[in-house]
């Protein structure tokens, strides 16, 4: 087996407020490291961090980019400004957690907005997920009455999605793909002033 076969993939979320927060209690929840960042000195938020968990790593924008899959959970508006922290985003797995509510649809290009949002991270694979429940029922223990929460994710790199169809389960999620961006993710995405048809569905996957 090679070296890069037996990588483990490093995670960071770029985002610290109730979604970027939901996610790390996901991550420390299953014991799994993850880095936090913002555009803010992360001496600013240590105590929030140490309070969810020893999992949850405070370092700069400018590190946060350097791991494997980075989970976008910033403001949609913001998104570019994230982008510009590196000139190509080759090897890098993208999970984008924005939701464009509000957002006219012109200054989208007419593209869905993953789509919109994957030109910037130029070079990078993009997955539409994580994005469909709402902060207090994503920091949640997925596992409900038997089950695991669902989450829906969407990419046109299938590998990507492979990769973080694995992550969400080790987060204790049931992943459920969806296709392309051009397809699924227009199930999930909010767009103008209307939100996808899988938007804010609790599902739960129970075992058959």
């Amino acid at each position: 087996m090679s070296n890069s076969e037996n990588k483990v993939a490093s995670y960071a979320i770029i985002g610290f407020g109730k979604i970027g927060r939901a996610l790390a209690r996901a991550f420390a929840r299953n014991g799994i490291e993850v880095s936090i960042a913002t555009t803010r000195d992360p001496e600013s938020f240590v105590s929030d961090a140490a309070a969810i968990g020893p999992e949850i790593i405070p370092i700069t924008l400018a590190e946060a980019v350097k791991a494997d899959v980075i989970f976008l959970a910033v403001h949609f508006e913001s998104h570019p400004d994230v982008a510009k922290a590196l000139p190509n985003w080759q090897g890098k797995t993208i999970v984008d957690v924005t939701n464009a509510y509000g957002v006219p649809p012109e200054k989208m290009e007419g593209l869905p907005s993953a789509r919109f949002v994957a030109q910037a991270f130029a070079g990078g694979k993009l997955v539409k997920g994580f994005n469909h429940l709402v902060a207090a029922i994503l920091e949640q223990d997925p596992s409900v009455h038997g089950g695991r929460r669902v989450v829906f994710l969407a990419s046109d790199d299938d590998g990507a999605a492979a990769e973080i169809a694995t992550l969400a389960e080790n987060l204790g999620f049931a992943p459920v793909k969806l296709g392309g961006l051009s397809e699924g993710g227009l199930l999930v995405q909010a767009h103008g002033n209307t939100w996808g048809k899988l938007i804010f569905q609790d599902l739960i996957k129970f075992k058959s």
